[in-house]
């Protein structure tokens, strides 16, 4: 069975073909800067075109989609009804909603008999009760407005859960596990006998830790002060705060290895300010789960910096738990949410 997955971004687009039986990657491709100046992709049909792949021989494709908001739950066969909900979704998720629309579109038409199949970053987190996904505002703010944590990393928190209770051999069911995954975009999840309880990321991708340009979390009033005092519009604020704060604001960039590597101030205090913040969110989430199986570290920076590894854990309640790298693999968990949709089509 060939599933292929498709991430679609606002200038990117990232496909992987599966072979699901001996769940091998047969091809992958990444194409950047669509239609940007001097790309020779002016749209994604036409990266799309260049990838040569038959999608009409194909079981079923995948495709990525950041925001499902209160509307979806779990992976679901695209339609009509879907594309209209995941266009109204929009507005949460403006930077990504929109992008993977476009794909989704454009797929379809290339191969309109093919399943399609929409896997939702937000779904995992659907079990998160009331207390965990509302904010402390008004009713109103939630009923009509649905404003409340959604979270985010969905597909990549439960990959890593699963993989988990693999090398860790128990059952999902029954484990306890903080994942961590960390990379320019980072998010903390707890999970409880196998279900996300509450993650840091939350009405948008900007709550939570530090990032590598997000601020994460801060008093909402600076944002009130910002436009107030400051004569900020809207659009200047969201670019603050999306793209000119965390580790970029801090120190002047936003790739950790070369800020480890720096012996100033301000990259030190970077590092510290983000280690800080993550072991904040571990030890609120011991409380939580009370009992933990494990740490769980995916992402880049999760995968691959042992340095930030040990600053996390250098805390002696963190050393005594047990902890994991995984590398985690989103695309392959989106193929399997392809093939459970398959077995009931």
């Amino acid at each position: 069975m060939n599933i292929a997955v498709i991430n679609s971004g606002s200038s990117s687009l990232k496909c992987k073909l599966f072979d699901m039986e001996k769940r091998e990657v047969i091809q992958s491709f990444k194409i950047e800067n669509i239609g940007e100046e001097g790309s020779e992709y002016p749209n994604h049909h036409a990266a799309l075109k260049s990838l040569g792949i038959p999608f009409h021989t194909l079981d079923a494709i995948g495709h990525r989609v950041v925001h499902g908001g209160e509307d979806f739950l779990s992976s679901v066969v695209i339609n009509e009804d879907v594309l209209e909900k995941i266009k109204e979704l929009s507005p949460l998720a403006p930077l990504h909603n929109p992008s993977n629309l476009e794909g989704i579109r454009v797929v379809m038409k290339k191969a309109p008999e093919v399943v399609q199949i929409a896997v939702f970053d937000t779904a995992f987190h659907s079990t998160m009760p009331e207390e965990s996904y509302l904010y402390a505002l008004s009713h109103t703010m939630h009923d009509k407005y649905r404003i409340r944590r959604y979270g985010f990393h969905g597909t990549s928190h439960h990959y890593v859960a699963k993989k988990a209770a693999e090398i860790l051999g128990k059952d999902l069911s029954k484990l306890n596990l903080i994942t961590l995954h960390l990379g320019n975009g980072a998010s903390a999840c707890a999970i409880k006998n196998g279900q996300s309880i509450d993650t840091s990321m939350g009405f948008t991708p900007l709550e939570g830790l530090v990032m590598g340009s997000r601020s994460g979390d801060l008093d909402p009033a600076i944002i009130l002060y910002m436009q107030r005092e400051l004569g900020m519009s809207v659009d200047e604020v969201s670019e603050e705060l999306n793209k000119n704060s965390g580790l970029f604001g801090i120190c002047g960039e936003n790739d950790v290895r070369s800020i480890i590597q720096r012996e100033d101030k301000n990259a030190k205090l970077a590092i510290n300010m983000m280690v800080r913040r993550i072991q904040k969110y571990i030890g609120s989430y011991m409380v939580l789960l009370e009992d933990i199986d494990a740490i769980v570290f995916t992402g880049g920076i999760g995968e691959h910096s042992e340095y930030i590894r040990e600053k996390i854990l250098s805390n002696k309640r963190l050393k005594s738990l047990p902890h994991l790298v995984i590398e985690t693999d989103e695309e392959l968990e989106i193929a399997d949410e392809c093939i459970q949709i398959l077995k009931k089509v």
